[in-house]
């Protein structure tokens, strides 16, 4: 079975916001724990570059899971993800971030 990569783009206007949404996907694959084990398999957040062709978006979060099933998990269960949706609350523009999901 292939790696699932999903790749996340966020409108966060907010710089000092961006660069906490850095850190905590720079330590979400060891923060973010199923069944008492690390399950992601790779995280990182970039802030991107203010560029015309990024339509706005300034921040993406790659995470890359073994199934569909963590993927699930890390959406509905995971204490990590719910910690970084906290601090992204109402701070995201333009309605909910852009997620593409591909096999890795």
């Amino acid at each position: 079975m292939s790696p699932i990569v999903r790749v996340t783009l966020f409108k966060i206007p907010d710089s000092a916001v961006v660069q906490q949404a850095v850190q905590k996907y720079s330590t979400l694959a060891q923060d973010a724990q199923k069944d008492s084990k690390p399950y992601i398999q790779l995280s990182a957040g970039h802030a991107l570059h203010s560029d015309p062709r990024s339509k706005g978006f300034t921040f993406l979060a790659r995470t890359v899971f073994l199934s569909r099933e963590d993927m699930a998990y890390y959406d509905e269960k995971c204490e990590a993800h719910g910690a970084i949706k906290t601090l992204l609350k109402g701070k995201v523009e333009d309605g909910p971030p852009v997620v593409c999901v591909m096999d890795g």
